[in-house]
């Protein structure tokens, strides 16, 4: 609670955070709208493949053309001032940065900036939640062997899911369940670019005006994202997925307890432990009753009398035996709420949210029959979805994670609903995003030390140095 403080102090001293934001796209640009409203913090440069993009998202949220003027890095330390630039190795590598936040979305220009983040020693604020779930076990791993944080994105809904674990486990209380809301019906999961619009209600005219993109749209509507996102989240916090994935039920905030418990005591979940995701329809299409489609939210146990007299007395809701409660956050600001895992890295040297095993993956499914020959189109796309699945189902089953499923040839037929696995596709072996993928696979997967034992281990010694 004195993030402020400490940045107040940094700018006491003439020392701002220096930050280097890579991708102006719609996360990074709600940052940039609160950055340039954040005692000791600057926005050292902003890279974007498109520079006059990032321009035009900068002038956008508010920041006069005067602001961003700066010719080179060190202008632009000297000045206060802000570098445009396409450049995102010399950012990284320039010494005054201090941390890197990556909003590409990119899995495998998410990896390159992690490890150059490794290589020059600075922190590294991952909001491309895709590259965490491709990789984020190791990339995690190659950060705390570096000496520097690689942390979840605060403002996305990973990090705000792991703070509520946090915090029910700090305050002595066991998890049975985390997760976020979504709008989902099971046939949206053969969504496509071209069907995304009337399933969110948008008129052709509405589109039309707007600056949308299909398929990023789809990733959300498909499941891909609620995939890709509880992946992060069993990596960070040790829960841990159903053997079948996702099961998606309906379910309003006053019934969390209920629904979010163990199917032996009248829930939905397998195990104690899991991560879920609720609908915000149910499956007739009707609206739930008080949703939770823009929130996150945890269950935890009483395990005591006492504690349950303790629910009842303050109002807490719970299962209707009183064992089960639930605490949530109704929305999440995005990347209006990012500066504070900026500040908690750079000030604290403690993510919001970082992977500390292999638990959860996201692995790409069939939306239709597949014909050797066709080229997948990744994430939202006409071709696969993201089904979340078990690493050790998703290692030994050989699946392909839905963040190496773009622009990858089929190299035999893959049914409707079936998972894509390595060998049914042509996968460049030199790209760093496959050779990557292959490490962690190998230092993660069965018969290694893995999970939280290594992770945990390797966070400890570094606490430990500290």
């Amino acid at each position: 609670m004195n993030l402020h403080r400490l940045l107040q102090g940094r700018a006491a001293q003439k020392n701002p955070v220096r930050v280097v934001l890579i991708g102006a796209g719609k996360f990074g640009s709600m940052y940039l709208s609160q950055a340039r409203r954040t005692p000791g913090l600057q926005i050292l440069a902003v890279v974007d493949l498109a520079p006059d993009r990032a321009r035009a998202a900068l002038a956008r949220v508010g920041w006069s053309a005067s602001s961003y003027g700066a010719k080179s890095l060190d202008e632009a330390r000297r000045d206060a001032t802000t570098l445009v630039t396409d450049d995102a190795e010399r950012a990284i590598a320039h010494e005054a940065t201090e941390v890197v936040i990556d909003s590409t979305g990119s899995p495998a220009a998410g990896i390159t900036h992690a490890l150059a983040c490794c290589r020059h020693g600075k922190h590294v604020v991952m909001v491309n939640v895709e590259a965490d779930a491709l990789a984020g076990p190791l990339l995690a791993q190659r950060a705390r062997e570096a000496g520097i944080v690689y942390s979840l994105a605060y403002g996305d809904q990973p990090a705000l899911i792991c703070e509520l674990v946090d915090w029910a486990r700090t305050a002595g209380f066991t998890v049975i369940a985390a997760g976020k809301g979504t709008k989902y019906l099971p046939e949206y999961h053969a969504a496509t670019p071209g069907t995304v619009w009337g399933h969110y209600g948008f008129s052709d005219e509405m589109v039309a005006k707007g600056d949308f993109n299909a398929q990023m749209f789809n990733s959300f509507l498909d499941g891909t994202k609620s995939g890709i996102e509880m992946a992060a989240v069993a990596n960070a916090t040790g829960l841990t997925p159903a053997p079948d994935g996702l099961e998606f039920p309906p379910c309003g905030v006053d019934d969390l307890a209920r629904v979010l418990r163990p199917r032996s005591v009248g829930g939905r979940l397998h195990h104690p432990g899991q991560v879920e995701v609720i609908s915000s329809l149910e499956r007739d299409g009707r609206p739930v009753f008080r949703d939770l489609r823009w929130g996150v939210y945890v269950t935890f146990a009483a395990e005591h009398e006492y504690v349950r007299r303790c629910f009842q007395e303050y109002g807490i809701a719970t299962d209707p035996t009183g064992e089960y409660a639930a605490m949530y956050k109704p929305s999440h600001l995005i990347g209006l709420e990012l500066g504070v895992s900026v500040a908690s890295v750079a000030l604290r040297r403690e993510a919001t949210g970082s992977a500390t095993g292999w638990r959860g993956d996201c692995v790409a499914t069939a939306k239709r029959g597949l014909r050797a020959g066709e080229m997948l189109d990744g994430e939202g796309g006409y071709t696969v979805w993201g089904k979340l699945m078990g690493a050790a189902h998703s290692r030994a089953t050989r699946a392909l994670p839905i963040g190496l499923a773009h622009r990858v040839t089929l190299k035999r037929d893959v049914a409707a609903g079936a998972t894509v696995s390595w060998d049914d596709v042509d996968c460049d072996p030199n790209s760093q995003a496959v050779q990557v993928r292959r490490e962690m696979e190998r230092m993660f997967g069965p018969g290694a030390e893995t999970g939280s034992d290594a992770g945990q281990r390797a966070l400890e010694t570094q606490m430990n140095a500290d």
